[in-house]
C-alpha cells in the first residue's frame, strides 16, 4: 500500500493528545517486601497524584491509601524517595502536609511526626528502617523563619517520641544506608557551592548500645562525587565514586577498592533522593548495573570481587531495589513502555509487573532513535539521539527534509535516554524529526564531559544544541529553514538563548525556562541557590557575566517567534521569569504565545494541561511554518501573528 504524500507536520497520527494521558501512569520507585511488590504510581488523571500501589503474592493489586493521601516530598524541592517498607508496614511522606505516616494493609495512615509550625515547613526524605523496624532514619529539611536546615534524624516508628538529630552542620544530606545489624549508618553530605555531582563526602556513624552516636568517621570525600553507600549482607560497605573520572563502584577497604574499573557510569546525578544502580543480595553478592552508549548493562558481583555478566534485555534500568532476594526496578526501552519489572538473577531477563501504558500503536508509527555523535566547538564532539519522522501512512514531499525539533534537556546536569515516549512520538508520527541532545555538561559520559559546562552554561549547551541542528541539516536529515528548539527548566533557558542570541532557529518552545540568571541565583530555593557559582560564576560578583548570558538583558535581539508554558506554583523557576520575557516580547511585538497553568509546579502533571500543552505547541508550529495540523485541536492564540514571516 502506497503512502500519502503530505506536508511534514500535517500527517494524521494515531498518537493523539488524549493518548498522552489515557491510561498512562508514571513510575517513581519500586520495592519488594517478601512476596509483595510495591511501586509509586503518578496519575495524570488524578491531578498528578503519587500513589503507592501493592501487588500481593496472589496477583491482587491495591492502592495502599485512599484519595486523601499522596506520597511525595518537597525536600530539595525536587523530592524523590520518600517511601520505606518493611514486613507489610509502609512509611511515606504525605504531599499535603509533608508529615511522615505509617500505614498497614486495610488501615488508614497514621502520622508519626508532629504537625510543623507552619504549612509544609518540615519535610522528610530518603527514609531507611532499622532492622527491627523500631526506628526510621531519614533526611529532614526544616524551613523556619526564612532559614532552611538540613539534617539526618532518627524517628521512632510508633510516633511516641521526638526526632533525634544524628548529623547536622552540612548544607545538605542524602543517601542513607543502614548496616544489617543496625549498628552503623552511612550518609552522604556536602556544602555550598557544590552540587551532589561535584564534591561530596561519605560518613559512617557507629551507634553505642543505647542507640546514641558513639563514633563518626569520614569514609571518603577528597575532590570526588560519592553516592549510594550500601551495606552487603556481611556488613561490608560499598559506594559509588567518580575519583577515576567515571562513577564506579568501590568497596570500603584500604581507602576504597574499585570493584569494576570501567569507563562507564555506575552513578547518576543526585537531583532527587533515592538514586540506586546496585543492590546487595542475601548471599553477600551484589546486583550491579551501569550505563554505556549501548544502554544499561548488568552483572552479579561476588563478595570476592568476581563479576558474572547478565544479559539484561531492556535498554535501561533505573531505581533498582531488592530485599536481598528479588530485584525490581524501572525499565525503559525505545520499543516498549516504561515498566516496573522484576529481574531474573540467573539470566538477567526482566518480567513486566506493570507497564506505564498499553502500547496500542503499531511499531510502523514509532520512530526508532539513533545514537549520534556530532562535531561541535573546540574540535570536540557531543552526543544526541536522533528520531526520524515515521508514519506508516504518510511521507513528506519528494526532495524535502523534515522540520527538526531540537530538545534541550533540563538540569542542565542531566541526561536524555532512548525510551518509548508518546510525548516524542507525538511529533515524529506527524512528520517532525527530533534530536534529543546530551550537550556538554550532561551525565553519562564521565566527569570530564560533565565538567564541560563549568563556567560555560549558556555557551556550551547553546553551541551543542545549535551544532546538532546544523549537523543534521547538513546531512539532509533536517530542513535548515525549519529548525525548532524546545526545552524545559534549564532546557528552557537554552531555548531562550537560542531564540535570542542565534538566528538559526525558526521558532521554539520554552517550558518554565530561565530568562534572567541573576534572578535565578538570587531567588531560587536552597538546593540550587549556589548551583550557578560553578556554572556561571559567583553571584553577585560575576553580575556582568550573568547579564551577558541572560536573554532578558538582550531583548533588543528578540525577533524569533516563541511559545512559553509555565506553572503558576513553580518554586524552582518562578513565573516571573516567563512573565518578564512575555513583557519583552510584547514590547518588541514579536509573535508569541503564553500558556500558564494554575496549580502546576515545576513540570505539568494534570491530564488536561498535558493535552493542552501538546496541542498548543503543535498549533503554534503550524502557524509559524505554514501547515495545518491534522485532527480537531484547539488553536493557540498568537500575539502579533500578523508579523510571522
Amino acid at each position: 500500500m502506497s503512502k500519502t504524500v503530505a506536508p511534514f507536520g500535517s500527517w494524521v497520527s494515531p498518537i493523539t493528545s488524549q493518548l498522552l494521558v489515557t491510561d498512562v501512569v508514571g513510575f517513581d520507585y519500586a520495592f519488594v517486601d517478601g512476596p509483595d511488590t510495591y511501586w509509586v504510581e503518578i496519575r495524570p488523571t488524578e491531578a498528578g497524584r503519587y500513589v503507592i500501589v501493592r501487588q500481593g503474592a496472589d496477583g491482587s493489586v491495591h492502592d495502599v491509601f485512599g484519595t486523601d493521601f499522596a506520597a511525595r516530598t518537597l525536600a530539595h524541592e525536587y523530592g524523590g524517595l520518600c517511601v520505606a517498607i518493611q514486613r507489610g508496614v509502609v512509611y511515606f511522606s504525605n504531599w499535603s502536609d509533608q508529615r511522615l505516616y505509617r500505614v498497614t494493609l486495610g488501615a488508614d495512615p497514621v502520622a508519626i511526626t508532629p504537625a510543623p509550625p507552619t504549612d509544609r515547613a518540615w519535610r522528610y526524605a530518603d527514609p531507611r528502617l532499622s532492622p527491627d523496624g523500631a526506628t526510621l532514619y531519614c533526611i529532614r529539611e526544616r524551613h523556619e523563619e526564612g532559614v532552611v536546615h538540613n539534617e539526618v534524624v532518627a524517628i521512632a516508628t510508633n510516633g511516641e517520641s521526638d526526632a533525634t538529630i544524628l548529623a547536622g552542620g552540612f548544607d545538605f544530606y542524602s543517601d542513607l544506608a543502614v548496616s544489617p545489624d543496625g549498628q552503623r549508618l552511612a550518609y552522604v553530605c556536602w556544602n555550598h557551592p557544590n552540587m551532589p555531582w561535584d564534591h561530596t563526602a561519605l560518613y559512617e556513624i557507629v551507634f553505642d548500645s543505647a542507640g546514641d552516636v558513639d563514633t563518626r568517621r569520614l569514609v571518603t570525600g577528597h575532590e570526588e562525587s560519592v553516592q549510594q553507600p550500601q551495606y552487603d549482607a556481611t556488613g561490608q560497605l560499598y559506594y559509588v565514586s567518580d575519583r577515576s573520572g567515571w562513577w564506579n563502584l568501590y568497596r570500603d577497604v584500604d581507602g576504597g577498592v574499585n570493584v569494576m574499573p570501567l569507563n562507564a557510569e555506575f552513578g547518576q546525578p543526585g537531583w532527587s533522593f533515592g538514586t540506586s544502580t546496585y543492590r546487595p543480595l542475601a548471599d553477600g553478592s551484589l546486583f550491579v548495573t551501569w550505563n554505556t552508549a549501548e544502554g544499561t548493562q548488568a552483572a552479579l558481583v561476588a563478595n570476592n570481587g568476581g563479576a558474572t555478566p547478565l544479559h539484561y534485555d531492556w535498554a535501561g534500568l533505573a531505581d533498582v531495589y531488592s530485599d536481598g532476594g528479588r530485584v525490581v526496578g524501572i525499565a525503559f526501552d525505545p520499543q516498549r513502555p516504561t515498566s516496573v519489572v522484576t529481574v531474573d538473577l540467573a539470566t538477567g531477563h526482566a518480567t513486566v509487573v506493570k507497564a506505564s501504558f498499553v502500547n496500542s500503536v503499531d511499531v510502523a508509527y514509532l520512530s526508532a532513535p539513533e545514537a549520534i555523535e556530532f562535531p561541535t566547538e573546540g574540535g570536540l564532539t557531543a552526543h544526541a539521539y536522533y528520531y526520524p519522522p515515521t508514519n506508516a501512512d504518510f511521507v513528506g514531499p519528494d526532495g524535502e527534509a523534515p522540520p527538526l525539533i531540537v530538545i534541550s534537556h533540563g538540569g542542565p546536569t542531566g541526561q536524555s535516554s532512548a525510551l518509548l515516549s508518546y510525548g516524542r512520538q507525538y511529533w515524529t508520527s506527524r512528520g517532525f524529526a527530533l534530536v534529543d541532545v546530551n550537550y556538554g555538561g550532561s551525565t553519562g559520559y564521565g566527569r570530564e564531559y560533565r565538567n564541560r559546562l563549568r563556567g560555560q552554561w549558556g555557551i556550551v549547551d547553546l553551541d551543542d544544541c545549535t551544532n546538532a541542528a546544523k549537523y543534521l541539516a547538513a546531512t539532509g536529515r533536517a530542513n535548515p529553514n525549519a529548525l525548532l528548539i524546545h526545552g524545559g527548566s534549564a532546557g528552557g533557558y537554552t531555548t531562550f538563548c537560542a531564540l535570542t542570541f542565534r538566528k538559526d532557529f525558526t521558532a521554539g518552545a520554552s517550558y518554565y525556562g530561565v530568562s534572567d540568571l541573576g534572578a535565578l541565583a538570587e531567588f531560587t530555593h536552597k538546593f540550587e541557590s549556589r548551583y550557578l557559582d560553578l556554572l556561571v560564576g559567583p553571584w553577585p560578583e560575576a553580575r556582568d557575566i550573568y547579564e551577558a548570558r541572560s536573554p532578558l538583558f538582550h531583548t533588543d535581539l528578540l525577533e524569533t517567534p516563541m511559545i512559553l508554558f509555565q506553572g503558576l506554583e513553580d518554586k524552582v523557576v518562578p513565573p516571573a521569569q516567563a512573565e518578564a520575557m512575555v513583557a519583552a516580547l510584547t514590547e518588541k511585538q514579536v509573535p508569541h504565545a503564553y500558556v500558564a497553568y494554575e496549580g502546576e509546579q515545576h513540570g505539568f502533571r494534570k491530564a488536561e494541561n498535558i493535552i493542552r500543552t501538546a496541542e498548543a505547541e503543535l498549533s503554534f508550529y503550524g502557524q509559524v511554518l505554514g501547515f495545518t495540523p491534522a485532527g480537531d485541536i484547539t488553536p493557540v492564540e498568537i500575539s502579533f501573528a500578523d508579523r510571522i514571516r
